[in-house]
């Protein structure tokens, strides 16, 4: 599944592609088989194009494999090997941790001099420097420093010939005529032994820019155990492609004034990646639920009832399929776009007026049915019984009981509603009354009453 960091990645990408006239280059590392099925990317690549990110567009190039560029990472391992710049090594684990008396200390340059050929078995690794020190020019953290006494020679090709990650994606972004490469603070570390690798194959290093880590509420790396990361759950439960790109967008980066709620493109312009913080930017899913709803209430009618059929059918809908009616659900529609903050929230919006009784929820039915509710709903459903039946009369007529009852409207509502709806959430009463009609209305309140005489 395709992580929010990486969508966060990917967009931040796309905008410096487009400003610059570039070019954003999707690759797919799939050199470790286990982690590599079709399936999944497809559902990078479809992921990508419900926040904007689409492979038709002439600025996406790509997908590329990696795996089909296996020939070429083991040609510029051997190529460092023949120039001095690696060499075999076929020190275990185990003979290494007796000689520094240390599992945790890196490799000790045992085999440096010793002139070994190539053999199953032995692996190949690369010398790094033994003074000064690699500086990487990164975009967001100016340019640090990293000693090379403190890089250990690190393999570059294992004992069956295979070359590892670092050397396939210097090779790749050599390939692919990568310049700039954006991606999570997670892989600064590797950054100096890359640009070693770019240097020693003769080449410039791209500009860095590495990006804060998103962490949750805990102020805890997002990690895939423990919180839900992937940009298809959100989708598939109702956040909008268009709110996940603005929100993602300002995870560790702002436009400079108080505005947050910007579409995509006026966000891209004003983009600048050495803007971005070097802070952990906090994934704060109310904050992304409120851009959401903002969303929500910004759709024409029409696209937010087309937006919302997915979670009016099986397997969400809860009632009868035969008993949806598309030009009732219509008319509710305008009044659940002003108040749900996810399209999923429409089921429990609007499935009272679909099922054949109101929905039970002990806990709405407990909270409103306190002594004195009995008598409301019974002066209101004989009033409503002969009532004219509009929102607005259906309202004047409960102003009424309630004042017979020296009781605020909102008090007298709430029996009603959860006798009509079965909850003391949903959309405004005397809209839904009028909505459901006087023989059901009638019909829920008789049954609410019942309940209540046991």
């Amino acid at each position: 599944m395709f992580h929010v960091g990486g969508a966060r990645s990917a967009l931040y990408n796309w905008a410096v592609a487009r400003q610059s006239g570039g070019k954003f280059v999707l690759r797919i590392e799939d050199t470790d088989a286990a982690r590599n099925k079709p399936e999944w990317i497809d559902g990078i690549i479809s992921a990508l194009a419900s926040i904007g990110i689409s492979e038709t567009d002439s600025d996406f190039e790509g997908p590329f494999f990696q795996s089909q560029n296996a020939d070429r990472h083991r040609e510029a391992a051997q190529q460092l090997y023949a120039e001095g710049k690696a060499y075999y090594c076929d020190c275990t684990r185990e003979q290494l941790q007796e000689r520094t008396g240390s599992q945790h200390l890196g490799y000790d340059g045992f085999c440096r001099d010793r002139g070994l050929g190539y053999a199953e078995g032995r692996a190949l690794r690369f010398r790094t420097p033994d003074e000064g020190e690699t500086v990487v020019v990164d975009l967001i953290r100016g340019e640090p420093a990293f000693p090379n006494s403190a890089i250990e020679d690190f393999v570059i090709a294992r004992g069956d010939g295979s070359p590892v990650f670092l050397i396939a994606n210097v090779v790749d972004d050599l390939d692919e005529g990568i310049t700039e490469v954006i991606r999570g603070e997670e892989h600064l570390s590797n950054t100096p032994k890359q640009q070693l690798l770019w240097e020693a194959l003769g080449a410039k290093p791209p500009v860095w820019a590495h990006l804060p880590v998103i962490v949750n509420e805990k102020r805890q790396k997002l990690s895939k155990r423990r919180d839900k990361v992937a940009l298809e759950d959100y989708l598939a439960e109702g956040y909008l492609p268009e709110a996940m790109a603005n929100y993602l967008m300002l995870l560790g980066w702002g436009p400079g004034d108080d505005l947050e709620i910007r579409p995509y493109e006026e966000l891209e312009q004003m983009f600048r990646v050495s803007d971005v913080n070097t802070s952990p930017a906090f994934f704060d899913v109310k904050k992304l639920t409120a851009f959401n709803g903002e969303y929500i209430r910004a759709l024409p009618e029409e696209k937010f009832i087309e937006a919302c059929q997915r979670w009016l059918r099986e397997p969400y809908a809860t009632w009868r399929p035969e008993a949806f009616d598309t030009g009732v659900f219509a008319q509710l529609a305008p009044l659940a776009q002003t108040r749900i903050a996810v399209l999923s929230e429409i089921t429990k919006y609007v499935d009272w007026v679909f099922l054949d009784d109101a929905p039970e929820d002990e806990a709405s039915w407990t909270k409103a049915m306190k002594p004195g509710a009995e008598e409301i709903i019974k002066d209101a459903r004989e009033r409503y019984a002969a009532a004219t039946w509009d929102a607005d009369s259906l309202k004047t007529v409960l102003e009424e009981v309630a004042a017979a009852h020296g009781l605020k409207l909102g008090k007298a509502q709430a029996p009603v509603r959860v006798a009509v709806t079965g909850r003391t959430v949903g959309l405004p009463l005397f809209e839904s009354l009028e909505v459901l009609g006087r023989e059901r209305t009638l019909a829920r309140l008789d049954a609410a009453l019942a309940k209540l005489a046991g």
